[in-house]
């Protein structure tokens, strides 16, 4: 089990990363006190908002006739955060809420809109709950919902909680939030969530059937935590995984131990999809495409294919982000080497880079030599 430590940090990364959290945990054991002391720290106003004593129309809005048009008033709460500009919305509860409050809150979560008013990007979404066992009334969250959020299990220590009754429990930590990850750390990210998924592409989608499958799509055992039965927890699709990729770049640019990315992935994609990933991941062993770029001509192309494809990515989207002939040229060196031996893969690298072509850029010496070893291998027309 993770201690409550890494959790935390894991929870301020996430905050960070702007992506929604969902913290599961037995009744009393301070799952609201953390989510309070991280805003605290930050100095951000906090709304906490219990769905079991909220009606659908508390975040759909409720029907007001004003001017011979119908507007849909947002409550009091979401108005203090849109004028605040930032801040957290508390989301508490969440599984005591029942399925029409959970629908209402679906908006908010992926689009961040209440009634007729819209959020702000700083205003960042936690939600706690129960498990459904646990929970008074309790209902599973809905796979839609839960594909939304990423989950971190909340631990509970004996010896964590005597110590935190006898010099103060711990703070969440502000990893992350000086340094949020620049787009070129994103990219190279996203690059290596493609890279996995084209290895296992069957893990891009596998939505939770008949509310009785874990994330890796392996039957739940009951009152199994880890594990929670239904989609209650995260399980492996497009949004998770692009979720997944942002708390990668978080995790990188705030310097987390390996463990905090671990926990991170598993509540985006479930832990069968997360092990496979972070087993790929621990021996990728790939260069550092800004160290490629720097010196194109000592590039040598790994003979692993999924390795070749991650590495032929991130180079790509490094250049792409950083947006300067320079490293636009360097990477068509890479990519022109890359042909000889891999040009499937070199070719969606190239169609990548073509398209993003920076102001005063000429064509390259290298795209010249490349385009006959493409037409050769027939992925060139004549």
């Amino acid at each position: 089990m993770e201690d409550s430590r890494t959790v935390l940090e894991a929870l301020a990364i996430a905050v960070s990363a702007g992506v929604p959290t969902l913290l599961w945990g037995s009744p009393g054991t301070g799952k609201t006190s953390a989510v309070v002391a991280l805003a605290e720290s930050l100095n951000w106003p906090i709304e906490v908002v219990i769905g079991s004593i909220r009606e659908p129309s508390d975040f759909a809005g409720l029907p007001v006739v004003s001017d011979g048009m119908v507007r849909l008033t947002p409550p009091a709460w979401a108005h203090r955060l849109a004028t605040a500009g930032h801040g957290l919305l508390f989301l508490d509860e969440l599984t005591t809420a029942p399925p029409a409050v959970q629908a209402a809150m679906l908006r908010v979560v992926l689009e961040r809109v209440v009634g007729d008013v819209r959020l702000p990007d700083k205003v960042q979404v936690v939600a706690a709950a129960n498990p459904p066992e646990e929970a008074a009334d309790g209902w599973d969250l809905a796979p839609p919902l839960a594909n939304r959020l990423v989950h971190l299990n909340w631990p509970v220590d004996g010896r964590q909680i005597a110590r935190g009754l006898a010099v103060g429990f711990p703070t969440p930590s502000l990893t992350g939030f000086a340094q949020p990850p620049p787009p070129e750390q994103v990219l190279e990210a996203r690059a290596t969530v493609a890279a996995f998924l084209e290895v296992r592409p069957a893990l891009a989608l596998q939505v939770p059937s008949g509310g009785n499958l874990t994330g890796n799509g392996t039957a739940a055992l009951p009152g199994d935590g880890a594990s929670r039965a239904g989609g209650g927890q995260g399980w492996p699709s497009p949004r998770s995984w692009e979720a997944a990729a942002k708390l990668m770049a978080a995790c990188k640019a705030a310097g987390a131990p390996p463990e905090v990315l671990d926990v991170l992935v598993a509540g985006a994609v479930g832990e069968g999809a997360a092990l496979e990933f972070l087993s790929w991941l621990e021996h990728l062993d790939l260069p550092d495409p800004v160290a490629v770029l720097a010196d194109p001509d000592a590039f040598e192309l790994p003979r692993r294919g999924d390795r070749a494809f991650a590495v032929l990515t991130s180079v790509v989207a490094v250049a792409v982000a950083a947006g300067d002939v320079e490293r636009w040229d360097a990477a068509w060196k890479v990519i022109a080497k890359a042909a000889r031996t891999a040009p499937d893969v070199a070719t969606l690298a190239a169609r990548t880079l073509a398209g993003r072509r920076p102001p005063g850029a000429r064509i390259p010496a290298a795209l010249l030599e490349l385009t006959p070893i493409l037409r050769s291998a027939g992925l060139l027309g004549d």
